[in-house]
Parts: C-alpha cells; structure tokens; sequence
C-alpha cells in the first residue's frame, strides 16, 4: 500500500481538479445536496476503503453514496504527517504582518507544519493569542502552541494549513448512511535518511498534538455514530521484529495517547507483507509480528488489516498448485519472468493463514486488498501523478485477492477508493466500481473442504453469493443440497474428488458464476 506521503500529494491534486473542474459555491454550509440514495444496491465483499476527505459537502456525498451503494460501510484517511521541515506553502500564514511562527515576547525553539482536510473547534485555542485561527491571503491556517503552560518563555509551535472541513463533512455523511469512519492520526515525523523510521526526537511533541486533536474529535463528533476509532498512519512490516524496534515504540506511545483520549474507540492498523524472495520474509514470521502489534494497543480493541501486497507486487495470489507455474504478466516487470516459487516465499493465502493461527485477544484480523496494479498497461487509467504510477485492475482479479484473504477475514477492505475504483479509460466505458456494481452477485469461494453430511460424502465451500444453484468440479456440475448462513455463506454438494487436484466454481439461484475457481487438493 502507499505511504501517507503519496495521500498528501493525492488530496492537493484531487482539490485542484475540483477546483477546476466544478464551481464551489460561496457557502458550502447552505448549499442544496441531491437528496441522499441510502440503498445498498450492490453489496460487494469488500466492506471498507481509503478515502480522501472533501471540502465540498456535495463531493463528499457523492463518493459516501457510490461506496455505500457497493455495500461499503467502513471508510479510513490517512493522517497527515507531523513534519519538521519548513513548508513553502505556510509564507503565506501571516499575523500582523509578521510571519505566524514569530511571536512577539516568546521565543519558538521548534515548529511543526501539518496540511490537513479538516478545521478544528475552538478548543483547540488554548493560549489566548498565541493560540489563533488565522485567515491569510485566502487561506485558513491555525497557529498552536504545545507548551505545558501559555506562559512559559519558551514554545513549540504547530502551524496547520486546511482546505476546509473535509473531516467533519465525512463524519456527517457517513453517520446519515450509518457507516463508520477511522481517521488518520497524525503521521510521525520521519528520520533523515530512513523515512521508513520515525524520528522519537519528536515523539513527546507528536504525542502532545495528538492528545489536543483527539480531544477534538471528541467534542465535535460526540452524537456522530460514524466516529468509530483512528487509523494509525506510519506503517510497519508484520513480521518478526528487534526488540525495543523504533516503530513498535511508536506505536505502543501514541497508541497509550489513544487510549487516554478516547477510551472504547477502535485502532486501526495495516501492516504490509513482502513474499519476495530475498528482499521479504517468509510466512512464519507474521505470527511473531501480529503478537507485537496487538501488544501496543493499550487495552483498546485492535484490528489489525494485513496489506495483501498483490497492488505492489510484494505478494502473489495463487493456489497451492500453481507454485512452479510462472507469476502472473503484472508481475512479471516486480519480480522477472520466474515462477511463483522462484519469485516468492508464499501467496496471500499463506501468510493471511499464518496471521490467523494466533489472533490475540482484542484484536480482529481484517485484510486490506490492494485495488490497483503495480504499473498501468497501455490505454488503462490508473494513478500518473505522483510517482510510482499504478495501474487500475480487474473486478475478477479482486474476486481473486478477495478469495485469498479466506474465511478467517472478519472483514475485507481496500486501498484505496480513488482514483483506483473510479477512474475511467474513457469517458464512455466503466470504472472499477461500475464493474463491481454490474458483477456483485457472482459468487466467490473462499474456503472449501471435505464434509460429510448425513453419511455422504461432499464438499463443503464457504464464501459469497452461493444462494441455490451448482457446484462444478472440474467438468462435473452438482446440484447444492444443503445451504447455510452465518458470517459467510455455505453450500454442500455430493462430490468426491478423484484427481491430485480440484477446481470448485459455483452458479447460483440467479444464475451468476464465480470468476475464478477455487482449487483444493
């Protein structure tokens, strides 16, 4: 999945386009919206996804609606980053002429820039004019101290840059189609020269802003049922790790803040995989991993949604019986024209079977599928700007990632909603989310085993849309005889399996099929 940075440059690209493209009315607060569709018309396995918040209110129903309508009920930001480095795009935050991060009779010894899509409440402003909300050549800058006391001599200061309250418009659609919202918290500030590490010279100062936003969120949200939690931003791989490593220690301080501010709230973390040989790690460390994950939750509900890594081509999707066949052609530009064994330790399956073996108590495993490829193909939209592009896929190689994240999921989500599930090659052919609209009921097996019922033999599948209809072994098609549901769907047919290998599709009641077998040995 990509990095908060890469968000950033999204939303600032995302908000010129809108810019240009539409006129923003002079008063968003009384602006007429189209009256809101809460229908869910085509419920899709996937349940949650990345979002950028919108400063316009109508922008954000729009997009609320079409992830709604797919049977998305969870949408996740990423935090900004907490930054220590001047920003060119704060000369323009001025007080009394003077530039915001100079203040008459205090001395700032550090100050920290942080661009985000929301405006805080006026809790926020605790110093009485040290502390201001700052209208400046157009813009809407806050000016915050984080000393102990207003009076101290000395101050570190955070100067916030915002579009608009893209945040709250989110929080207040998503509560109107009862859906649940985890905001980013505020990214850690990265070390010089290893940006995959945060920098605790500035952990006391993180934690301090984050206490202040959280608290925030606390009395804006109150009465909002879509504020479910925080995402944490900086991510991690989910394997095996040092002890005292810099980025669990990140984790378990800013997570005790979490947990101080908003007892009962959920955490949301997406730790990445990496199957490629040599440069990741195999399967058996992701036990170890999850374990110290769940250690820096703080007494607070945990889930944990691993990165299935196909959108990077970090890890492949592919059964147990394709090992020595070759990677899939996107792959091939990531890891060479090779084998999946060759190429990597494992599939998806593997280490989503690996993180379930010992989930700890608090915490629930989604998966996090990534919805793009890891470079566009000629004529297909995608992502060009910024840097590295990626590529739009396919709704039946999602049904794929989807089958491989299993039946131990509590929930499948997905990186990320634009421009990935909703940009088009052309004006006149569909989009991702069109795809999955027009395909939802074809079903997806995501387990499948040996059962006996009744004292026959069968095959049990568990997955999604299996409602009536067939099973098909190979070339031989069954009549289901037995149908249930729970958290997933089953069906049972007579079947015994009479090759090394055999790949199971289903055809249900409304005579839609899977797009991709399911093979068992």
């Amino acid at each position: 999945m990509e990095g908060a940075w890469v968000h950033r440059i999204l939303w600032l690209v995302v908000a010129v386009a809108f810019v240009v493209g539409m006129v923003i009315p002079d008063d968003p607060e009384t602006e007429e919206c189209p009256p809101r569709d809460t229908r869910v018309a085509a419920p899709y396995a996937v349940t949650g996804y990345w979002v950028m918040p919108r400063a316009d209110r109508c922008v954000t129903q729009r997009m609320v609606e079409a992830i709604h309508t797919i049977g998305g009920d969870t949408l996740i930001t990423f935090g900004p980053r907490f930054d220590t480095r001047p920003d060119p795009d704060f000369d323009a935050c001025l007080v009394d002429g003077r530039p915001c991060a100079e203040v008459p009779g205090k001395r700032v010894r550090q100050v920290y820039t942080y661009a985000t899509s929301e405006e805080f409440g006026p809790g926020m402003l605790r110093c009485p004019g040290l502390d201001r909300r700052i209208e400046s050549r157009g813009r809407i800058f806050y000016r915050l101290s984080l000393a102990a006391s207003c009076a101290e001599a000395v101050h570190d200061l955070v100067l916030v840059t915002t579009d608009g309250d893209g945040l709250g418009n989110l929080m207040r659609e998503a509560t109107a189609y009862g859906m649940t919202v985890f905001p980013g918290l505020p990214a850690a500030p990265q070390r010089e020269g290893k940006p995959w590490e945060p920098d605790h010279a500035h952990t006391a100062a993180l934690n301090a802003f984050t206490a202040r936003v959280l608290a925030d969120y606390r009395e804006r949200f109150t009465g909002l049922s879509a504020f479910g939690g925080v995402y944490q931003s900086f991510e991690l791989a989910v394997r095996a790790r040092a002890d005292k490593d810099p980025i669990v220690l990140l984790y378990a301080a800013q997570h005790a803040v979490v947990a101080a501010a908003l007892p009962g709230k959920k955490i949301v973390v997406s730790p990445y995989i990496d199957a490629r040989r040599g440069r990741g790690f195999p399967p058996s460390q992701v036990e170890e991993g999850l374990a110290d994950l769940a250690g820096t939750r703080a007494g607070l509900p945990m889930a944990i949604a691993v990165q299935d890594g196909r959108g990077t081509g970090k890890v492949p999707v592919y059964g147990a019986h394709e090992a020595a066949a070759k990677v899939a052609p996107r792959l091939v530009p990531v890891v060479g024209d090779v084998s999946n064994a060759q190429a990597y330790y494992g599939s998806t399956s593997d280490y989503v079977e690996a993180a379930a073996r010992r989930v700890p108590e608090g915490v629930e495993l989604w998966v996090n599928v990534e919805g793009f490829e890891p470079s566009p193909a000629t004529g297909e939209c995608g992502r060009v700007d910024p840097l590295p592009l990626r590529g739009r896929t396919t709704k039946s190689r999602l049904d794929q990632q989807v089958m491989a994240a299993g039946r131990h999921a509590v929930k499948v989500i997905s990186y990320g909603w634009d421009p990935f599930f909703t940009c088009q090659a052309r004006y006149d052919t569909p989009s991702l989310a069109d795809d999955i609209a027009a395909g939802w009921q074809q079903p997806i097996i995501v387990a499948a085993y040996r059962k006996e019922l009744n004292g026959r033999p069968g095959i049990l599948v568990e997955g999604h849309n299996l409602h009536g209809g067939t099973l098909r072994f190979g070339d031989v098609v069954v009549k289901q005889e037995w149908y249930g549901r729970e958290r997933l769907e089953s069906a049972w047919a007579p079947y015994v399996p009479s090759g090394a290998w055999t790949a199971i599709t289903a055809t249900n009641a409304a005579g839609h099929s899977s797009t991709s077998a399911y093979v068992i040995r």
